[in-house]
């Protein structure tokens, strides 16, 4: 049975990560085939079709992290940790339709950048329960820390 509610949690956890994922691509669908295309972006701007495979390879390991976590709730406090996961998790969730929905670059760089800070906070407080959790964190920060720089070079350039 502890098996069984252990492995519960991680589709909880990936099931939760990957309805943020969905959750963004129905805001990102149409403005990705019109307005997106029409904006100027720096030449370091990745190809389009490579965001999905990223993503969904840092959803993945967003998920294990805080199952990972999860998983030490009997030895240490977690509460606030997976709190901290949950709302950056939300803040991810936003920007899709603040960026796309709403096409308002500035409104996702402010975004991200929240989003940004949220996740550093949520990877030190993991790395406190969890380096392997951390880790997992890293290329989802790092992502996003790239991410956040070419939102600003997007709104800069299309202000």
């Amino acid at each position: 049975m502890k098996n069984w509610n252990s492995l519960a949690m991680l589709v909880l956890f990936v099931v939760a990560c990957l309805a943020v994922s969905g959750a963004g691509a129905l805001f990102t669908a149409g403005s990705v085939q019109q307005w997106y295309p029409a904006l100027q972006k720096p030449a370091w701007t990745p190809p389009s079709w490579l965001f999905g495979p990223v993503w969904t390879i840092l959803y993945l390991m967003m998920a294990v992290a805080a199952w990972l976590v999860w998983r030490r709730r009997k030895a240490v406090h977690v509460k606030g940790a997976l709190g901290l996961f949950i709302f950056q998790l939300v803040i991810n969730a936003a920007w899709s339709p603040l960026f796309f929905g709403l096409q308002n670059p500035l409104a996702g760089l402010l975004d991200i950048v929240l989003l940004w800070a949220a996740i550093l906070a949520t990877l030190i407080t993991f790395w406190r329960i969890s380096s392997t959790a951390a880790a997992l964190l890293i290329p989802y920060w790092l992502w996003v820390s790239y991410a956040s720089a070419l939102n600003f070079a997007i709104w800069t350039l299309n202000r």
